[in-house]
């Protein structure tokens, strides 16, 4: 279960998503628990399909020019763009050698850019200024562990420095402060792995210094400029969440957000006196407004809200750190001004990107912005916009082969449950199957039901690359927000309460039997995706509903909630409570019978549709356990199951060459169940780790492809 990965996207972000300032598990839990539920609803409800024999591939696609999988998913040529605080230069991630550094060079002249770090293994995914403008500080895991590690470059020596040198501790980026641009406040559980204790870490040195020792078990912290903790964020035993503030020596209660309000209400920033939080509050309404609470006099006030959806992000002013602007996202993602002094900065930025963008950065005096456009059907584009010339400037593309692939749009619709629900949802359609753009094929197509992480987390419009992927092999693809994704009221997030396999399944089943009413789907070809909850919903359709889908594709997805809930990161204890609230209480037998009654496991015998099963060895989050013992069941019964591991891989596949390699399996995979195209296998294993312990001759071509790998090795 549970998706993302680490921290905030920088510590000068203008343009806070929902929590996060809220480090690690904090963070982490809302993108965590994605799983399943119960049997299906009733029978008259569920879309069945009669057992496919192997399909044919398509001929349409397959004579045709397909995009490479190594356009969609090898490395971007240039991401994650950041600007200097004086906005003359930029760092941004590039490969070197096919791996992902950091490179720096003029914010005028990006092919000066020179890489200052070299990695050769697993890469850099993150990387940002810090406030004195001579460095750039990135974070990076070891083989997936999640065990981050800060480190900073100077630019003047290029010399490198790992500022938390600690095995087996997860370091968590708190803070960076125009006010202290020489430290960094760090979150660290290395005196005990389930708490972290604040340390403030010069820049330097790299000599730590002891600001907070957590003996209250808090799961958060928010910092002010002065790298002053402020507020402590503590998840309570009923599933809530309470704020505490420092008065003199002693942590005083000042908030306190009930169970029912405890996910769709965070913290968003904290102005620059520290003593204003910003919040997403759903309290007292269904939806999260953004609030202006005083942390002396614990008084509020709303600023803007939303009927359909919770607060998204904000643009703060970088100096008081007041919101300027707020974003929500409903079907589409939408800007509403706050201030007056940003309506013709709105209005400049909508007239490039439409409303879809997000602003990463702003300068130390916030007259430049770092910008990020997206689009559905084309790659993002990263742009400098300043604000006293109200001009838009592209820096860089970071796909640009892209923009000469057939991509197709992505259509935003909503889909009502067997009880009422909306559902918002994405669909994408083969190109060239919807001759008048209307969102519907002229005759229905193979589908794949890609099922988003989580589970709090949720699907955007946007450019999806498994979207594209998928549709250019001849797939209508539809991703589905079922009860318990974040952002569409906490009635509905709250609906998904011990509902793994249950009604959150029943959503999904709902999202099949509608696409194949409107005539997009085939009945007998639908598979089932998905990664982290995703992969477990996967597991969960073909053993609670087995007749439903052709196949799955299960990556890193829990078979047994009790054995998932019993080996959670010992730094996620302060969260196990509201683990307990919301999935299942591992810790009684009523509860450890629902948790086995959800699981996939238990149902094994059910499965006789074909599965293909991906997992890192180093997930910390979901264990390699978790695929395990479900491909030990299914080989017990003679139950055909393809199975494959990556060694150096955690929760999700982030190399290139393994996503590449895994990617291609799938694709043959899929082919041989529902009948579209798929790349040949070439050299698709080249650099990858991978290896297939089970099942290698249930996927056409992949035996061979092995044997020619390994013989390329010899």
């Amino acid at each position: 279960m549970i998706c993302p990965v680490p921290t905030s996207r920088s510590p000068r972000s203008s343009s806070l998503p929902l929590g996060s300032l809220l480090w690690g598990s904090l963070l982490w839990a809302s993108l965590l628990t994605a799983c399943a539920g119960r049997a299906a609803g009733p029978a008259a409800s569920v879309v069945t399909a009669d057992a496919p024999a192997p399909a044919p591939a398509d001929a349409t696609t397959s004579a045709r020019r397909l995009i490479p999988r190594r356009v969609l998913f090898g490395n971007p040529e240039r991401t994650n763009p950041s600007l200097s605080p004086d906005g003359s230069q930029l760092s941004f991630l590039a490969p070197v050698d096919g791996v992902l550094n950091v490179w720096v060079g003029p914010v005028d002249d990006l092919a000066a850019a020179r890489p200052i770090t070299h990695d050769t293994g697993r890469g850099i995914f993150m990387a940002d200024w810090t406030w004195g403008g001579d460095r750039v500080v990135y974070v990076q895991d070891r083989g997936g562990d999640e065990n981050w590690h800060l480190y900073a470059v100077e630019l003047a020596t290029g010399e490198s420095r790992d500022l938390t040198p600690l095995d087996g501790v997860a370091a968590q980026l708190l803070k960076a402060s125009p006010a202290r641009p020489d430290a960094l406040l760090v979150a660290l559980n290395d005196r005990d792995p389930r708490y972290h204790d604040v340390h403030r870490v010069e820049l330097a040195t790299g000599a730590r210094t002891l600001v907070m020792k957590n003996e209250q078990g808090f799961a958060g912290y928010i910092a002010s400029d002065a790298l002053e903790v402020r507020v402590a964020v503590e998840s309570r035993d009923d599933g809530g969440t309470e704020y505490f503030v420092r008065k003199g020596k002693r942590w005083v209660s000042s908030l306190v957000i009930g169970r029912d309000d405890a996910i769709s209400s965070n913290a968003l920033g904290l102005d620059a006196a520290g003593t204003t939080l910003y919040l997403g509050d759903s309290r007292g309404r269904e939806t999260a407004a953004l609030i202006a609470y005083d942390l002396a006099k614990g008084t509020s006030k709303v600023l803007a809200e939303d009927p359909r959806v919770d607060v998204g992000t904000i643009i703060a002013d970088i100096r008081t750190g007041r919101p300027l602007a707020v974003s929500f996202d409903h079907l589409r993602r939408r800007w509403q001004a706050l201030d007056p002094s940003v309506t013709a900065d709105l209005e400049a930025l909508r007239a490039v990107t439409g409303d879809d963008f997000e602003v990463l950065e702003q300068t130390r005096d916030g007259r430049q912005w770092l910008v990020v456009g997206f689009d559905d059907d084309g790659p993002a584009r990263y742009y400098r916009y300043d604000r006293d010339a109200g001009t838009v400037s592209l820096l860089l593309v970071d796909q640009p082969a892209l923009e000469e692939q057939p991509l197709v749009p992505m259509h935003p619709l909503v889909i009502e449950s067997r009880d009422g629900l909306p559902l918002v949802s994405y669909l994408s359609l083969p190109k060239g199957s919807d001759p008048d753009g209307d969102g519907r094929p002229s005759e229905a197509v193979p589908m794949v039901l890609l099922v988003h992480g989580g589970p709090w987390g949720r699907d955007h419009w946007g450019l999806h690359p498994e979207h594209q992927w998928l549709a250019d092999r001849g797939y209508a693809v539809l991703s589905v927000n079922f009860r318990g994704s974040t952002g569409f009221t906490k009635s509905f997030v709250n609906a998904a309460d011990h509902e793994w396999a249950g009604k959150m399944h029943d959503d999904l089943l709902d999202a099949v039997r509608w696409a194949v009413d409107e005539g997009i789907a085939r009945r007998d070809r639908v598979a089932i995706m998905g990664t982290s909850y995703g992969g477990y919903a996967t597991l969960v359709g073909l053993t609670f509903t087995p007749e439903v889908f052709a196949c799955g594709v299960d990556v890193v997805g829990p078979s047994n909630l009790v054995t998932l809930l019993e080996s959670i990161p010992p730094y996620w204890e302060s969260l196990r409570s509201m683990f307990m609230q919301r999935i299942g209480d591992v810790d009684t037998e009523e509860g450890q019978a629902l948790l086995r009654e959800r699981s996939p496991l238990t149902r094994v015998d059910a499965i006789t549709r074909p599965l293909l099963i991906g997992q890192g060895a180093n997930d910390p989050r979901v264990k390699q356990a978790e695929a395990d013992q479900i491909v030990e069941a299914m080989t017990k019964r003679g139950i055909p199951v393809t199975y494959v591991l990556y060694p150096d891989e955690g929760h999700g596949f982030h190399r290139p060459q393994n996503v590449g390699s895994f990617n291609a399996i799938t694709e043959a995979f899929l082919a041989q169940c529902l009948g579209g195209a798929h790349e040949p296998f070439d050299d698709a294993f080249e650099g990858s780790s991978l290896t297939v312990p089970v099942g290698a001759e249930h996927v056409p071509g992949l035996v061979e492809a092995l044997r020619a790998h390994e013989g390329s090795h010899e």
